[in-house]
């Protein structure tokens, strides 16, 4: 079976670094998918308007290796604990397909683009491509009563974020918001808590420089 991208998503994140590890954990977080030529047909979408939430099945395109391993390290598990690759979300898999929940915002139409969906929560990088889109279903795939594995929690926002207003000025007004709620959520990899070291991240065409103490993050610069 050959698959051919139908859509391919345009988000704030032009790096992996600070894309939160799941899909929905920042609502704050917009973007928008757009079809490919072939796609953009207007009926393709009728009735889509009636969800809430959308699922997108789309590819680990920067992910891509040579073979697979049978095991993997599991960030939440601190990197060293090795568990099954499909016991995992790992994006290290014998096909690098991704799943993701999105809420969707509008439908809209693009002079140019032609029907566009403006979705929040995404956890994807910019230019992703998207395999497919199927409505999300309350009584089906909502279950919760399932058990999480070793992600039975989510991992939360626990992070208190120190950003001076002067700083915030340089990222656009309408993703500030989503910037504070991305950083909140410690973008660090979490095997790594060095206080000392300033850590770099692309988001909505700005660079944020950043370091960690404690359950404090600190904006150091705005580039």
């Amino acid at each position: 079976m050959e698959l051919t991208p139908i859509a391919h998503i345009q988000s704030d994140f032009s790096e992996k670094f600070g894309i939160p590890r799941q899909s929905g954990l920042v609502e704050e977080l917009t973007a928008t998918v757009v079809f490919e030529p072939e796609y953009r047909e207007p009926s393709a979408l009728r009735g889509i308007e009636d969800f809430s939430h959308l699922w997108l099945i789309w590819e680990f395109s920067k992910a891509r290796r040579e073979g697979w391993s049978p095991t993997v390290r599991p960030p939440r598990l601190g990197g060293n604990r090795r568990l099954g690759v499909f016991a995992t979300r790992s994006p290290f898999r014998p096909n690098p397909i991704g799943l993701s929940c999105v809420r969707l915002l509008a439908v809209r139409k693009d002079r140019e683009l032609g029907p566009v969906l403006l979705v929040a929560g995404a956890d994807l990088l910019n230019g992703t491509p998207i395999y497919d889109i199927k409505p999300y279903l309350p009584y089906a795939d909502c279950k919760p009563d399932a058990a999480g594995g070793f992600a039975t929690q989510p991992k939360g926002a626990d992070l208190e974020v120190d950003c001076p207003p002067l700083l915030l000025e340089g990222v656009p007004n309408d993703k500030r918001a989503a910037l504070l709620a991305v950083l909140a959520q410690d973008p660090r990899p979490q095997y790594q808590n060095d206080p000392a070291r300033v850590y770099g991240m692309a988001f909505a065409g700005v660079e944020v420089k950043f370091r960690v103490e404690g359950e404090r993050l600190v904006v150091t610069e705005i580039l």
